[in-house]
């Protein structure tokens, strides 16, 4: 068991330590001094992991503790080293332990250190293979702040972000650990879904009309990937991002129009002049036609309160049977707010949500507030007449 010490000696004992487990190390220390001394150790490290969890955990955290007192301008390389032993060694025990330990090296480096960035992405990586993605900070306004204080170069702000896109969505394909229903499971799949969809626009916004070329194959991806996703129904925010806006004129991009803007009959157009290249994203026709139903029904509820169900009949192609319980489905999904008049057979609309929202919602939300403040200033006026007659 290795015992915490201070400098030269808490390097000896590791020496011996990894060279009485078979390591090819030597016991004495190096003359280049500690930075020296910490790479042969770590170089060494492999063999720990066949050892007791207390001993594994007691040697590294004796390596992080002398890796935490160099200067920030000794560590990089060192930390770097560290940080892709811990993720990436093929040993898969110590799983959870090796998580700790790289948390432990993450919050005891300076916060405001590009050294951190490394064992940030080290953190991602390992969290990301056993399943453990929640068990690390993934805010987008916390790695936003963290990106700022590292001071990263734009390349390297995209290889994370890229980095933690690919994890939440892998997350999101993991079947849970522990048992939850199905209302449980699908509200964690949407948590995750939601997180890698802000993660990918960050992405796809950090590139500019000079480099978005180089952005094609990440908004080829983001566009499918939220096309196939059964809880995505508003794709607007994709549009004006630089690198989607290269795509167009190609087929993947009238596709994402059609969602954005259009109508069932405008996609079932489009997927007959288009069926192979539609499978070949891998995309679900049954589900392309459920969701622009949905979004159909949407934009004829913002233009109209009251929609017969003869022309939801032929705008979303279903039967007269199927009515009712289409609009039903609607109203779970929260995105329409309305109630059937069967004797009229009509549907009357008290709200639904905007597929786009542009200059026209903009000044409609204007006008709005402005209308609610006059009359709430109508109601103050009444209220003081009131109360000094």
């Amino acid at each position: 068991m290795i015992v915490f010490l201070n400098g030269l000696k808490q390097v000896l004992e590791l020496r011996q330590f990894l060279k009485s487990k078979g390591a090819e190390i030597s016991e004495e220390a190096d003359e280049g001094g500690l930075v020296q001394d910490l790479a042969a150790i770590i170089q060494a490290m492999d063999v720990v992991w066949k050892e007791d969890e207390k001993d594994v955990e007691s040697v590294m955290n004796s390596v992080i503790s002398l890796l935490l007192i160099l200067d920030p301008g000794k560590q990089e390389e060192l930390v770097q080293s560290l940080s892709e032993k811990l993720s990436k060694t093929k040993e898969a025990a110590h799983a959870c332990l090796r998580l700790q330990l790289l948390s432990n090296l993450f919050h005891g480096i300076e916060g405001n250190t590009v050294v951190r960035y490394a064992v940030y992405c080290s953190l991602i990586h390992l969290a990301s293979s056993c399943g453990a993605i929640q068990q690390i900070p993934t805010e987008l306004e916390q790695v936003r702040k963290w990106m700022s204080e590292w001071k990263l170069t734009m390349e390297q702000k995209q290889q994370l972000l890229r980095l933690l896109y690919e994890s939440l969505v892998d997350m999101k394909k993991r079947p849970s650990k522990i048992f939850l229903s199905e209302k449980a499971e699908q509200f964690e799949a949407k948590l995750y879904s939601d997180k890698a969809s802000k993660v990918m626009v960050e992405l796809l916004g950090s590139y500019t009309e000079e480099n978005a070329s180089q952005a094609r194959d990440d908004a080829h991806r983001c566009i499918v990937r939220a096309l196939r996703d059964p809880t995505t129904f508003l794709f607007d925010h994709l549009v004006v991002l630089k690198p989607v806006r290269f795509l167009e004129g190609e087929l993947i991009h009238d596709l994402l129009t059609i969602f954005v803007s259009g109508r069932l009959s405008s996609y079932m157009k489009f997927y007959s002049a288009n069926k192979d290249f539609v499978e070949s994203l891998g995309l679900s026709h049954q589900l392309n036609v459920s969701k622009l139903r949905l979004l159909t029904f949407m934009g004829m509820a913002v233009e109209s309160t009251e929609i017969a169900f003869g022309t939801i009949q032929e705008e979303l192609q279903i039967e007269e049977a199927e009515v009712e319980a289409f609009v039903i489905d609607a109203v779970r999904t929260k995105m329409v707010h309305c109630k059937i008049d069967q004797l009229q057979r009509k549907v009357i609309v008290t709200c639904s949500t905007h597929r786009t929202f542009g200059r026209q919602q903009w000044q409609q939300l204007y006008d709005c507030l402005v209308s609610w403040n006059q009359n709430l200033t109508q109601i103050r006026t009444s209220l003081l007449s009131i109360s000094n007659s």
